[in-house]
């Protein structure tokens, strides 16, 4: 079954962009996840994506997904309410960033929808979005993974279509890393996160950020381990991307 309403590379390109879910900058605001600096807010941000334009993902062993829109990348939307489960779909309500300064580019970005305790990941969801966002997107159901307990803040990364992938790390939510580099090496790929700068001001929170990687359609079929590296990111070893293609 397919995963996914579109592919998102087929619509920004090969762009690496940072999307935090529940991040703010250093004077509470969502951080950006772009390199350049935001610019006023404009109809980009908080206009409505097209309905063909969701995406979503397996996160934290199927505790989390990622749902994944268009719009500003400074500026993701945040989950309205509480998701509920009936009938094998997901229903996600997005709002407006609280930020008011957005950049003006049009490209992916990723929201952290906690799901209710006790779902069903080995079967397969819709995940149906309203709200600032509005669409419907496929997850097929994990083999394995199961969610027990509570999260541990280890890293993990889920599919979102053939080349995107959604990483979730926790750290600094006013520091959310981004993608200096992808090398892929069969069914292993290294995720280089780029260096904060000296200078950069970082909350002292430990918050939930996803990262949108873009990882190119050479990746063969079947279980990838994705490696992480770089950027303040506490990886001690390769971990396997959830869900399928």
């Amino acid at each position: 079954m397919s995963r996914r309403t579109l592919s998102f590379a087929g619509v920004v390109g090969a762009a690496l962009l940072t999307a935090g879910a529940l991040a703010g900058c250093a004077t509470g605001a969502s951080s950006p996840s772009s390199s350049t600096g935001p610019s006023s807010s404009t109809p980009d941000a908080t206009g409505v994506a097209p309905a063909t334009q969701i995406g979503a993902a397996w996160l934290d062993g199927g505790r989390s997904i990622a749902v994944v829109t268009s719009g500003s990348s400074s500026c993701p939307p945040v989950v309205s309410g509480e998701p509920t489960l009936a009938d094998g779909t997901v229903s996600v309500t997005l709002a407006e960033s609280p930020r008011d300064n957005c950049t003006r580019d049009m490209a992916p970005r990723a929201t952290l929808v906690g799901l209710p305790s006790g779902t069903d990941v080995a079967r397969a969801w819709t995940v149906s979005v309203e709200g600032v966002a509005e669409g419907r997107a496929m997850l097929d159901g994990l083999t394995s993974a199961a969610p027990t307990g509570q999260a541990d803040f280890s890293p993990s990364a889920g599919w979102v279509d053939d080349s995107l992938i959604a990483i979730l790390t926790y750290g600094s939510s006013g520091c959310p890393p981004t993608v200096e580099s992808v090398t892929t090496a069969g069914s292993d790929i290294a995720v280089q996160f780029a260096t904060p700068p000296a200078d950069q001001v970082c909350t002292m929170d430990i918050a939930p950020r996803v990262t949108l990687a873009e990882v190119g359609g050479d990746v063969p079929a079947g279980e990838v381990s994705l490696t992480l590296s770089g950027g303040n990111v506490d990886a001690t070893g390769p971990i396997t991307v959830l869900g399928t293609r």
